[in-house]
């Protein structure tokens, strides 16, 4: 990683940029921690990308949580069908769960 100063980076444009390219992350130092960073596109897309999977990871947790404390459905193909019906009324299983899961509202907010 460098780290230079403004006029530093507009002066040496083109060398700063190459080394980015190259993978060498720049830092523009500005004063009160108002730094930037300049990365290749190439490395902008894998943290992009990085973040976006510890982001997916978290929902997984999420929902095995959902899973272990039986804060979960299930519903047959023949029932999620039925459910597509305009006149659909929740069926007793569906009423039943709703119940549940009113009486854990803490642990909805603990969660999310």
């Amino acid at each position: 990683m460098i780290t230079i100063k403004p006029l530093d980076f507009r002066t040496n444009l083109k060398r700063y940029m190459d080394f980015a390219f190259r993978g060498e992350p720049i830092v523009i130092a500005r004063p009160k921690d108002e730094n930037v960073v300049i990365v290749s596109e190439r490395d902008y897309s894998e943290l992009l990308k990085a973040k976006q999977n510890a982001e997916y990871l978290e929902h997984l947790d999420h929902s095995y949580r959902q899973l272990e404390q039986s804060h979960t459905i299930s519903f047959s193909m023949d029932e999620l069908r039925a459910m597509e019906s305009d006149d659909w009324e929740p069926t007793q299983k569906v009423l039943d769960w709703m119940k549940r899961m009113e009486s854990c509202k803490a642990w909805e907010y603990m969660w999310n």
